[in-house]
C-alpha cells in the first residue's frame, strides 16, 4: 500500500505538488483573517451548577449575560463629590445610546462602588450578549468612553479580557513563527548537512500548517472553535509535519545511496518504510489527541478537533507533497552541502556506534541504570503531589494590557473579593414573597453576614445597620410601594415573582481555598420556606470546571490507553512491549507535570521566563498535556521498537536486538525530537501563561523521553524482560489481523 502510494506520488509528482499549490493559495485569504471565526473562552460548559444558576437569574431576572466593568480614578476630587459623579456620566454618556446596553449603575446609584481611599470607583455596564460575542464590540466600547482631563479611566470585565486574550494570542503566534522557523532550520541543517535537504522538510511542514489553518476556518464556519487553536495547529502542525518530513528524507537519502541513484526505487522505498512508521506514529497521536473531543468543554473539543485536523494534514503532506518534491529534486537532495558529509552519514555499525554502545554498556548493568533513571524521573515529577488547579483569571494575561490592569486596580483598590462574589440564586415554586421565603431569606443572608470569610452582602432584605427580621420585610414593602410610583429602587435586579439574587462578597480572591470552602459550606445550607438556590460566581465557576473536566478525565485516560495499547498490539505483535511503552510515556508526561507546578504554581523561574506565578496551575493544562504528550511520546516509542522488532525477527537475540534498534534509530528521533523541542519551546516567549506553560511542558517531556527514556530505561527494562518482550499466546495472535510490520526497515 505504501509502496504504491510513493509510486503514485513520484509518477504524478508535478500534479501533487501543484495541487498543494493550489491550496496554499486558496488558504491565503483565509490565513489574514483566520481568527474572525474563531471563539475565545469556551472553559465553561452548560451542564454545571454555577451555569445552571447563570441561566436562571438571566431568564428570571434579565440579568445580562456579560458586562464591562468601567473603572474611574481621580486625583482632583473624592468619588462622592459632584464634580465626580458629573464627570463619570460624561464619560458614560455616549455608552448607553449603545445598541447592546442594557443599563449602566455607578456609585451615584450604589455606593459601594467606591473603594475605600474614596478616589477610585467603578460603573458596571450590562450588555445583551454573552462575553464571547461582546469582546468583539469593545473597541467600539472604548471608543464611546468620553475622556474627561481629570479623570483616569480603565475597562474591564469578561468582554475586555476576552477581546485581550485574541490580541495577545496573534501577538504570541507571531513571535513564536518568528522564533520556531529559524531555529526549526538551524538544527535541520545540523541533521542534514546541506540548504537543499534542510529546506524539503520545513517547506513541506508550513504547507502543511497552511492546509491546516484553512481547514480550521472553514469547520469554525459550522463549530466553535476556540481562539487557542491558532497556536496549537502551528506548534502540533509545525512539529509533526517537519519531524515526519526528517523521517521520509533521512530514509530516502539512505535509499538513494543503497540504489545507486535510482529516484523513483528510493521514493517508493522511504514511502513503504518511513511511510509506514509516519502512518502507525500519526494514529498513536491521533488517538492521543481524539480524546480531548470527548471533554464538554468548548475549549478542549477544539484542542482535539484542530488536533486530528493537524495530524490528518502531517501524515498527508508526508506522503504525498513529500514524495513528490523528493521526485522532483532527485539527486540533488544534498546540494549546497554546509558541514562535511561525514557528520551526517547514518549510523550502520550496529556493533560500533555509538547508540549501539550506550545500549550495550546500560544492558550490562540494567539494575544500576534504571533505579536511579527512574528516581531521577520520579523526582522531577514530585511537585505534582501538590498540585492546585484552577481556572484562569486576568493574572495569565500580561501587565501591559488594559483588562489586566484594571483587573489590579480592582483588587488593589477594593480587595480581592470584590471582582468575583458569590452569585446565589434563590428561587420559590410559589412566591418568593411569601412571609415565609422572605424570612428564610433573611435567616440565609443574615447567616452569610454572620461568616468571617463575607465582607458584605446584597439581597432584597439586606440593609447597612442592625436591621431585624420584622424590619427588613417592612422596609422591603416600602421599597416596593415607592417602586410603584415610579422612582427606580432597582429592586427589580434583585428579585421577580419567584428568583431572587443574593450577591456575597468575600474577603478573599476566588482561587483562594478559604472560598472554596466557603462554597460547600453555602451549598450545605438548608434554607427555610419552599426556597432552593443554585450558586454561581468565580469560586463556584472554578470549582464545578474542575470537578466536571476531571469527572471526564479518567475516562478519556481509559479510552486513549486501550485504543494505543491495542494499536500497538496489533504492530509489534506483544503483549508486554504496548504496555511498557504506556509506563514509559507515563514516566516523561509525570516529569512535565511536576515542572508545571514547580514553575507556574511555586513562581521558580518566573523572572526568566517572563510571567506573574499564578499559584496554581490552569486546570486544563495537565489534560492536554496528557493527550498530546501521550501521542508524542508513543510517536518516537513506534519508531524505536519497530527497528528493535525488525533485528528480533531476524536473529531472535533480544540484547543484539535493542542494540542493532536503538543504533538504526538513535539519531534520527534524536534529530526528530530537537526539532520538537526547538517549535515548542519557541512557545515559551508566549505572553498568554497557558501556551507559555504548554510549550514548556511539551518541550520538557519530549526532551526526557527522547534521552533519558528512550537512551536508558528502554534497554535497561527490555534487557530485564528478555525474550517476554516478544510473548504472544497463539490463540491471541491467530485472532489479530494481519501482521502491520514487513521484512523492510524503517527510517534510520
Amino acid at each position: 500500500m505504501f509502496a504504491g502510494l510513493g509510486r503514485f506520488a513520484y509518477r504524478r509528482r508535478r500534479w501533487v505538488v501543484a495541487a498543494w499549490a493550489v491550496l496554499f493559495l486558496a488558504a491565503i485569504p483565509a490565513l489574514l483573517r483566520i481568527e474572525e471565526p474563531l471563539k475565545v473562552g469556551g472553559f465553561s460548559s452548560p451542564d454545571i451548577e454555577s451555569a445552571r444558576a447563570r441561566a436562571v437569574l438571566e431568564r428570571d431576572l434579565d440579568l445580562s449575560p456579560s458586562q464591562m466593568v468601567v473603572i474611574f480614578r481621580s486625583e482632583r476630587w473624592l468619588a462622592t463629590d459632584s464634580q465626580y459623579e458629573r464627570q463619570v456620566e460624561i464619560a458614560l454618556s455616549a455608552v448607553r445610546e449603545l445598541p447592546n446596553v442594557t443599563d449602566v449603575l455607578t456609585s451615584a446609584d450604589d455606593a459601594t462602588l467606591i473603594a475605600p481611599d474614596n478616589r477610585t470607583s467603578y460603573a458596571i455596564v450590562g450588555l445583551n450578549l454573552p462575553p464571547e460575542d461582546a469582546q468583539r464590540d469593545v473597541a467600539g466600547f472604548n471608543a464611546a468612553l468620553r475622556r474627561p482631563p481629570d479623570l483616569e479611566i480603565l475597562t474591564a470585565g469578561a468582554p475586555a479580557f476576552y477581546a485581550d486574550i485574541e490580541t495577545v494570542s496573534q501577538r504570541d503566534l507571531r513571535r513564536a513563527e518568528l522564533i520556531a522557523f529559524p531555529f526549526a532550520l538551524v538544527a535541520l541543517l545540523l541533521v542534514f548537512g546541506s540548504a537543499v535537504a534542510a529546506l524539503v522538510p520545513l517547506a513541506v511542514g508550513g504547507l502543511g500548517v497552511a492546509g491546516v489553518l484553512l481547514a480550521l476556518y472553514w469547520l469554525a464556519q459550522a463549530v466553535d472553535l476556540s481562539i487557542f487553536v491558532l497556536n496549537l495547529a502551528t506548534m502540533l502542525g509545525l512539529g509533526l509535519a517537519v519531524d515526519y518530513s526528517l523521517f521520509v528524507t533521512s530514509r530516502y537519502r539512505e535509499e538513494l545511496a543503497a540504489r545507486d541513484g535510482d529516484v523513483r526505487g528510493a521514493v517508493e522505498g522511504a514511502a513503504a518504510t518511513a511511510g509506514r512508521a509516519v502512518f502507525f506514529s500519526g494514529l498513536t497521536v491521533l488517538i492521543g489527541l481524539m480524546g480531548l473531543i470527548f471533554f464538554k468543554f468548548m475549549f478542549l473539543r477544539s484542542v482535539g478537533i484542530a488536533g486530528v485536523v493537524v495530524v490528518f494534514f502531517s501524515i498527508l503532506a508526508a506522503l504525498t507533497l513529500l514524495p513528490a518534491v523528493l521526485g522532483i529534486i532527485g539527486t540533488r537532495i544534498d546540494r549546497f552541502r554546509l558541514l562535511p558529509k561525514r557528520f551526517q552519514r547514518p549510523e550502520r555499525d550496529a556493533d560500533h556506534g555509538f547508540w549501539a554502545v550506550l545500549s550495550r554498556r546500560v544492558m550490562a548493568r540494567p539494575i544500576l541504570v534504571l533505579v536511579p533513571t527512574l528516581g531521577v524521573l520520579l523526582l522531577l515529577g514530585a511537585p505534582f503531589l501538590r498540585v492546585n488547579v484552577s481556572s484562569p483569571d486576568a493574572r495569565i494575561l500580561p501587565t501591559d494590557l488594559p483588562s489586566r490592569q484594571g483587573f489590579d486596580v480592582l483588587t488593589e483598590s477594593f480587595g480581592p473579593g470584590e471582582i468575583s462574589p458569590f452569585v446565589i440564586a434563590v428561587r420559590s415554586p410559589t412566591a418568593i414573597d411569601d412571609p415565609k421565603n422572605l424570612g428564610a431569606l433573611y435567616d440565609f443572608a443574615e447567616t452569610l453576614e454572620a461568616d468571617e470569610r463575607v465582607s458584605r452582602v446584597q439581597s432584597i432584605v439586606s440593609y447597612a445597620g442592625d436591621v431585624s427580621r420584622e424590619q427588613a420585610v417592612a422596609l422591603l414593602g416600602v421599597r416596593r410601594g415607592l417602586g410603584e410610583f415610579g422612582l427606580d429602587t432597582r429592586l427589580g435586579s434583585l428579585a421577580s415573582e419567584q428568583t431572587a439574587l443574593v450577591l456575597a462578597y468575600t474577603r478573599a480572591p476566588a482561587n483562594d481555598d478559604g472560598n472554596k470552602d466557603l462554597l460547600g459550606d453555602i451549598r450545605g445550607i438548608e434554607l427555610g420556606g419552599d426556597l432552593s438556590m443554585l450558586v454561581d460566581g468565580g469560586t463556584a465557576e472554578i470549582v464545578d470546571v474542575v470537578d466536571q473536566m476531571y469527572r471526564d478525565f479518567p475516562r478519556a485516560i481509559v479510552l486513549i490507553v486501550v485504543a494505543t495499547y491495542l494499536v500497538l498490539l496489533v504492530l509489534f505483535r506483544s503483549v508486554l512491549l504496548p504496555l511498557k511503552a504506556i509506563l514509559m510515556n507515563a514516566l516523561s508526561i509525570l516529569a512535565s507535570y511536576g515542572a508545571l507546578v514547580w514553575v507556574f504554581q511555586d513562581g521558580h523561574l518566573g523572572n526568566v521566563l517572563g510571567f506573574t506565578p499564578l499559584g496554581y496551575v490552569e486546570a486544563s493544562l495537565p489534560v492536554i498535556m496528557f493527550c498530546m504528550l501521550f501521542g508524542l511520546s508513543m510517536d518516537y516509542e513506534v519508531f524505536l521498537l519497530t527497528r528493535i522488532r525488525e533485528a528480533w525477527d531476524h536473529t531472535g537475540d533480544n540484547t543484539h536486538s535493542v542494540a542493532v534498534g536503538l543504533q538504526r534509530s538513535g539519531r534520527i528521533i534524536t534529530s526528530a525530537a530537537l526539532i520538537v523541542v526547538v517549535v515548542t519551546a519557541s512557545f515559551v516567549s508566549a505572553e498568554v501563561i497557558l501556551i507559555k506553560a504548554l510549550g514548556l511542558g511539551i518541550a520538557l517531556a519530549v526532551f526526557l523521553d527522547a534521552t533519558i527514556v528512550r537512551a536508558l530505561l528502554v534497554p535497561a527494562t527490555m534487557r530485564l524482560l528478555g525474550s517476554w518482550n516478544w510473548w504472544m499466546p497463539r490463540r491471541l495472535e491467530r485472532a489479530l489481523p494481519a501482521h502491520a510490520l514487513t521484512e523492510e526497515t524503517v527510517p534510520g
